[in-house]
C-alpha cells in the first residue's frame, strides 16, 4: 500500500470509531469526526496532511496525492 491508501483508510476508521463511540459513550466524540474532515478539508487545498509526512518519513512509498 502507499502512503495515499494509508491516510485515506485511517481517516475512514477514525470517522467510524469517532460515529460509534458517540452513540455508546459520549457525542463529544463527534468533534474527532470534526478534527479529521477539516484536516481532510486543508489537505485538499494546501497538500500537508500530518500524517502523510509521519508514513513517508517511516518509509512507505508516496502515491499520487501526497508526495
Amino acid at each position: 500500500m502507499n502512503i495515499d491508501r494509508y491516510v485515506f483508510a485511517f481517516a475512514g476508521l477514525m470517522i467510524l470509531l469517532s460515529v460509534g463511540l458517540s452513540q455508546v459513550h459520549s457525542v463529544y466524540w463527534l468533534f474527532l469526526t470534526a478534527f479529521v474532515g477539516l484536516n481532510m478539508l486543508q489537505a485538499a487545498f494546501t497538500g500537508f496532511c500530518p500524517l502523510a509526512k509521519v508514513l513517508k518519513s517511516a518509509g512507505s512509498k508516496p502515491g499520487a496525492a501526497f508526495n
